[in-house]
């Protein structure tokens, strides 16, 4: 990512600054009292950096956008763009940090910076789904946009932090699944809860919820009375996560109707227990 200059280079150019106020100034950077045009883009670009150190990320990102409008073909445009992206992120106007960044990537794709300006790219989606109960088409671009970073740009710096991200954003949508398989659990639509917990089981096997998630069909099964179904899931817990409390639940539910975790019946589950006490499974 291209840095923000420090203090030195503010003090060199502060008449540039007193110049240009006109153009942003308390009152914002539509408040135009002289012509953009009327300065080269390195110094709109030391504009952008400037409202940058100060925290004021919508005129930075005003004026960086100008460069991209007034001096397209400049040595500044490119840096202008990436910043652009930055500034608008650092905004939350992620909309506007996404559009940014794209036009980075399809203008600059093998430049240096294009791998930060996916990672910005992935951000804009990934930065909204920070509660579980939003729309989860977001965390599918987000698990999208960071795919791309980790397989396109695998020894970037960027990488290592993108694939934490991806661990996270996959987790929600495990974590969605749980959230509304507890409410048709909750209001007795057992069915309806056992499909939500099963895709847990299936698809986000690896995420922090796939304990529960074999708790609750336990719960489920035994209320529909189909007791194997029931049994089978407390046997695959008690081999993969037999020190949780999830466990510990679940077998004493069990035991309290003379039942025991153990595989039994030829049903979804019991293919899962097969596997993962052939480690093929987690």
């Amino acid at each position: 990512m291209i840095g923000i200059k420090a203090g030195a280079k503010f003090v060199s150019a502060a008449l540039l600054m007193a110049a240009l106020s006109g153009c942003g100034g308390d009152g914002g950077a539509a408040d135009q009292t002289v012509p953009l045009e009327s300065y080269t883009p390195q110094q709109i670009f030391e504009r952008g950096e400037f409202e940058l150190a100060r925290s004021r990320t919508k005129d930075a990102a005003f004026y960086f956008s100008e460069i991209e409008r007034l001096y397209p073909y400049s040595e500044f445009a490119k840096q202008a763009l990436i910043m652009q992206a930055f500034a608008n992120h650092q905004s939350k106007d992620y909309e506007a940090s996404r559009g940014a960044a794209q036009r980075f990537i399809d203008f600059y794709p093998t430049d240096e910076d294009a791998a930060y300006a996916q990672y910005l790219l992935a951000l804009s989606y990934y930065d909204q789904i920070d509660e579980v109960g939003r729309d989860q088409g977001l965390t599918f671009q987000a698990l999208q946009s960071l795919r791309t970073v980790i397989e396109v740009y695998p020894d970037s710096e960027y990488a290592t932090s993108a694939i934490l991200k991806f661990d996270l954003a996959f987790d929600h949508l495990a974590g969605k699944e749980m959230e509304i398989g507890r409410y048709y659990l909750r209001r007795g639509h057992y069915t309806s809860a056992i499909n939500r917990f099963r895709v847990v089981v299936e698809d986000f096997q690896t995420t922090s919820h796939t304990a529960e998630a074999l708790h609750r069909l336990v719960e489920a099964y035994l209320s529909l009375g189909l007791t194997e179904e029931a049994q089978t899931a407390g046997a695959i817990l008690g081999h993969n996560y037999q020190s949780t409390d999830w466990y510990e639940d679940s077998y004493k539910l069990l035991t309290s109707q003379g039942l025991k975790p153990k595989d039994r019946g030829n049903n979804w589950l019991s293919q899962i227990y097969r596997q993962s006490i052939k480690g093929r499974w987690l």
